[in-house]
């Protein structure tokens, strides 16, 4: 899914109620907790709105997330994880 024509130049309005901003591309790190264990992914591409910074994936970056963390590859690198208590 593609939220920008790229015929017009035109993007999508933010999807957030009241949100006065648009989508654009951008690439993400994003978090998620699977299977107990917190896994991060660097340079996902997304839209982004431009005034809350909601966050849209694609159907096939969504298909590709979760074909990561079915086979789950060795990590590029580990980070430490602290908890807030």
């Amino acid at each position: 899914m593609d939220y920008t024509d790229a015929k017009k130049g035109t993007t999508m309005n933010c999807t957030i109620e009241g949100c006065p901003g648009h989508y654009e591309r951008k690439s993400v790190t994003h978090t998620v907790r699977h299977k107990g264990e917190v896994v991060v992914i660097d340079h996902v591409p997304a839209e982004v709105c431009d005034v809350c910074g909601d966050v849209l994936f694609s159907p096939e970056t969504i298909r590709h997330i979760e074909k990561i963390l079915a086979h789950k590859p060795e990590p590029d690198t580990t980070v430490p994880l602290y908890e807030y208590a």
